[in-house]
């Protein structure tokens, strides 16, 4: 059962990052949405794990936190706004939010 994991907090603070990372299947996605836009930052490790997943994974970033946060997307994320942000909840057979 596909799922999409969305994180929200930074992936500097504690170990959510880490451990959905860990837990993601190979139908499974990833949304990036507030401080957890920081993981796209240039040159760290959190990027390079998101770099590393297997290709199957899709990777998105919410636009609006993309930009509040003046981080470029890597080719790796897709870039959704916030009608594709709803469209993805449904299209994946659960959601999981880290809180």
């Amino acid at each position: 059962m596909a799922t999409l994991h969305m994180l929200s907090h930074s992936p500097f603070s504690d170990s959510r990052f880490a451990s959905c990372l860990r837990l993601l299947g190979p139908q499974d996605a990833l949304l990036l949405t507030g401080d957890a836009a920081y993981a796209l930052q240039p040159e760290t490790v959190q990027l390079q794990a998101l770099q590393l997943m297997p290709a199957g994974i899709e990777l998105y970033v919410l636009e609006e936190d993309l930009h509040a946060r003046n981080l470029a997307a890597p080719k790796r994320a897709q870039v959704v706004d916030y009608p594709a942000f709803v469209e993805l909840c449904a299209r994946y057979a659960k959601v999981n939010s880290w809180l």
